[in-house]
């Protein structure tokens, strides 16, 4: 579940208009998207379709260090280290990520899942930022949508897929320790966000296509169900079936993305969904490494208001720690934007920008930004005061001189 948003989701602000080639990284990452709120098209008589087929992918981020050596891995985990990349087509520009982590790709597991036997893929990612990003990959086929929902925690025969990727980022973070800047301790809770890919195109009782569109204005209830791991369709209100399912984005007539705030529903051609799951992947990361680094200003704060109470003499280590802090964090917000820069893609970057705005990114960042401004200022008082003191202390030193110079002066005088 996302960190710190299970409350109330919040509202959010109009989007921010681009042409087609202009670079949305910083413009996207810090604005907040008006909801999709289509316009509900007259639905036609409801067509059936018996089967969907797919694949349900579950992102897990691990912040694990500050940062990272610029040095090529060539190994981890036993397998080779390579470059992530995604495949170019008619809708993508040739130079679409700005970033590109180095991967591994896993040797796949066999297991037994909700459905019977399953093949699972796993994918790892590291990126510069001092972050691990673990994909796992789950085939499907089940007759009603809704019989999605069990998969979202997901449980083998033998354990429970979660444990078994914690354990796998330990093992990752173990091997990358030398490549590491200030790693963690131990890991934090991860940041999971699940993706149910449904291949496209859907088709009738009939077999006749379906409109992505058309299909889910008939069923925005079962998908909100799906979204928001709700077992039972029929408890869901109205207005929570069209608020988790409002921000979606359709490109052809038979695809379709549907972005909530803990999991998404993509219907896309099969093998034509790496570029928007990348997408998604970067925006958990993005929410994984604000969450630590906000944990880490409270912590600075918290530490930095203790030792001034308990030791004025220790301004000094205080101001020393708040500049490392100032500067590490500023040298972090530049990193976190360049790993989301696109070229050209406007479908791409709107989904970016939704997505964003359910993890409600913009927030976090100026919640960041506060707390930098408090460290600022703690910065500039202690840095005022350590002035004063040495105003002070030169004040103090001049009056002894001269009253050193006033005695000379006197004795001088006395003397025969």
């Amino acid at each position: 579940m996302k960190a710190a948003l299970a409350a109330k989701k919040l509202a959010l602000h109009p989007p921010v208009a681009y042409s087609n080639g202009q670079s949305f990284a910083n413009s996207v990452f810090y604005s907040m998207a008006l909801p999709i709120l289509e316009p509900r098209k007259p639905a036609g008589p409801s067509r059936s379709v018996t089967r969907y087929t797919g694949r349900v992918i579950y992102m897990y981020a691990f912040d694990v260090a500050y940062d990272m050596l610029r040095e090529t891995v060539p190994q981890l985990l036993g397998q080779p280290v390579a470059e992530f990349s995604v495949d170019a087509s008619k809708r993508n520009p040739r130079h679409l990520f700005f970033n590109k982590p180095q991967m591994v790709r896993l040797p796949p597991m066999e297991r037994i899942g909700p459905n019977g036997p399953v093949r699972v893929e796993r994918t790892l990612k590291f990126l510069p930022v001092g972050a691990i990003s673990i994909t796992v990959s789950v085939p499907f086929q089940v007759q009603a949508i809704e019989d999605l929902v069990a998969y979202h925690d997901l449980e083998f025969s033998n354990g429970v897929l979660s444990a078994e990727v914690r354990q796998l980022a330990e093992e990752a973070r173990r091997e990358l320790a030398r490549y590491f800047l200030k790693p963690v301790s131990q890991l934090a809770d991860e940041e999971a966000y699940t993706v149910f890919c449904v291949d496209a195109p859907l088709s009738a009782e009939d077999g006749q296509p379906l409109s992505a569109e058309d299909w889910l204005q008939q069923r925005r209830r079962k998908v909100a169900a799906l979204l928001t791991q709700e077992p039972d369709v029929n408890q869901l209100s109205r207005q929570e079936a069209d608020e988790s399912t409002g921000r979606y984005l359709s490109y052809y007539e038979n695809d379709l993305a549907v972005l909530d705030w803990d999991a998404a529903l993509i219907v896309q051609e099969p093998g034509q969904t790496d570029e928007i799951l990348y997408v998604l992947e970067l925006a958990n990361l993005q929410l994984a490494e604000l969450e630590a680094y906000d944990r880490i200003l409270d912590n600075a704060l918290e530490r930095s208001y203790r030792d001034l109470n308990q030791s004025p003499r220790r301004s000094s280590d205080v101001m020393r720690e708040l500049r490392e802090i100032r500067i590490d964090l500023a040298h972090f917000s530049d990193e976190l934007s360049n790993i989301t820069k696109f070229f050209g893609d406007w479908h791409l970057a709107r989904i970016y920008e939704n997505i964003s705005a359910r993890f409600h990114l913009s927030d976090w960042h100026r919640t960041i930004d506060e707390k930098l401004k408090t460290l600022d200022n703690l910065y500039q008082l202690l840095s005022q005061d350590r002035t004063n003191r040495w105003m002070l202390t030169l004040e103090v030193t001049i009056v002894l001189l001269f009253v050193i110079d006033l005695v000379l002066l006197v004795l001088g005088l006395k003397r025969p």
